[in-house]
């Protein structure tokens, strides 16, 4: 493929963008932390889906193969809490919850990932890892069968984040941001746990390990089954903005120390979404889920566009008016393309030549910009007029995973046909004024 079509993104770690290059030349292997099945994701959760989908689908449409790997969390203490609770196994509980994901991501139209491992079915990989890091000296286990990550033994803990443990209070700001059954038997308040050991309210939710009975910490999975399916070292690690402390930090220390290598070359966050402009929260009656929209009518295409049309290193107010903005916008985009097919989304990979819409896919590609693709779409809606620009346009919307809604068909008069099938001509011999001429006719009879 031509370099110059080559994606660039933001890389959290290195504070600059760069453009992503497959570290083994043929394929870009990613990551991305996937959802804890134990309700409806909502659409702050989406928003980060989404983006990473639209990653997924500009490295595709321009000419790059990729490895899309994004885990399941169907193991931890808010699914045991809840599964618990509702009394019912932790399979069928977090099983639910998982296949209202799917179809939410398929109704968004977000691509399935090549590989979706689960935390349970990986549970000996991750058993494996913790026994190395022991025997490394780089974790201790402690009375009650818990197994901690020593951070005081790898010293470049925090530099993703630019935490400076000599400075911070590290274990006041881990132990607040992470979840309070992390809170063992530690011998100091910054180590975080490998292995939880079995307590009387995780039920019969437990696992056989060198340590007794108990179940994986959180934050381990995601390296176990990164270092299964991508190796030592892969293209990029991706979540949301949240994540970057402590759980892509702990994953990195794990990881490096269990197994080696240069784990995630890049890392990709997005921002945190906000509703009528404030923070999401059930209090506030503002965590919207898809279900929810669309009992107020609104379709889940809508809540994709919306969720697009702001950068994703940026925070973005999501309120019901954007959504019925995102209808209309979407139904513009529909009538101009009236008339013209949409290839399968395969058919569009590998795009070498977008016509007039060159300069969206520029946007898009030079750190998703996808606000400014949408403008530079609209923006050269009236200059297409070839079946390259046609080709282009449905690259554009193929990159950014949007379906438009059928419309309905408007019976055009003859005389109208005729004047526009002039304009054409007249367009197609550069006789712009002639072309002016009947295109103000034609707008003032009412057609566009």
């Amino acid at each position: 493929m031509v370099k110059g079509s080559r994606v660039r993104l933001f890389d959290t770690e290195k504070r600059e963008v760069t453009t992503l290059e497959p570290v083994d030349g043929k394929s870009y292997r990613f990551y991305c932390c996937g959802p804890t099945v134990y309700g409806p994701a909502h659409i702050g959760n989406f928003r980060t889906f989404v983006m990473q989908d639209v990653l997924r689908r500009a490295l595709e449409i321009g000419g790059t193969h990729t490895q899309h790997v994004r885990n399941i969390t169907d193991v931890d203490d808010k699914t045991i809490r809840d599964s618990v609770a509702a009394g019912e196994t932790l399979e069928d509980f977090t099983a639910r919850w998982r296949d209202l994901f799917h179809a939410d991501c398929e109704a968004l139209n977000c691509l399935p990932p090549h590989l979706e491992p689960s935390a349970v079915k990986h549970v000996p990989e991750q058993i494996t890892m913790i026994q190395e890091l022991i025997e490394k000296g780089y974790a201790y286990s402690s009375d009650d069968g818990s197994v901690y990550f020593k951070i005081s033994s790898y010293q470049d803990y925090g530099k993703l984040s630019r935490l400076d443990t000599r400075e911070l209070d590290l274990g006041k700001t881990q132990n607040e941001r992470a979840n309070s059954a992390d809170e063992y038997d530690k011998e100091n308040a910054a180590d975080f746990v490998l292995w939880k050991g079995r307590r009387d309210e995780d039920g019969a939710n437990y696992w056989e390990s060198p340590w007794g009975h108990g179940r994986p910490g959180w934050h381990l999975e995601c390296s176990a089954m990164i270092r299964k399916y991508l190796g030592k070292t892969f293209d990029l690690h991706s979540g949301g903005v949240d994540l970057v402390f402590p759980h892509h930090e702990n994953e990195i220390a794990q990881s490096k120390c269990s197994c080696g290598g240069e784990f995630a070359r890049h890392w990709f966050h997005i921002t945190h979404l906000r509703v009528e402009g404030a923070k999401m929260s059930k209090s506030k009656g503002n965590l919207y889920t898809l279900s929810d929209l669309a009992q107020r009518g609104h379709s889940a295409m809508e809540v994709r566009y919306v969720l697009l049309s702001g950068h994703y290193r940026k925070p973005l107010n999501f309120t019901l008016d954007s959504l019925h903005a995102a209808k209309e916008a979407l139904t513009k985009l529909a009538k101009a393309a009236r008339g013209h097919t949409s290839p399968t989304y395969k058919k569009l990979f590998h795009c070498s030549d977008f016509g007039v819409f060159s300069k969206a896919w520029e946007k898009l590609r030079e750190d998703l910009n996808t606000a400014g693709a949408l403008g530079e779409l609209f923006g050269n809606l009236k200059e297409a007029n070839s079946e390259q620009d046609w080709q282009g346009f449905f690259a554009i919307l193929g990159a950014l995973g949007l379906v438009l809604p059928e419309t309905e068909a408007v019976a055009v008069p003859a005389e109208i046909t005729k004047l526009a099938q002039k304009r054409w001509e007249a367009k197609q011999s550069k006789d712009w004024a002639v072309s002016d001429q009947i295109r103000d006719e034609l707008s003032a009879q009412g057609w566009i």
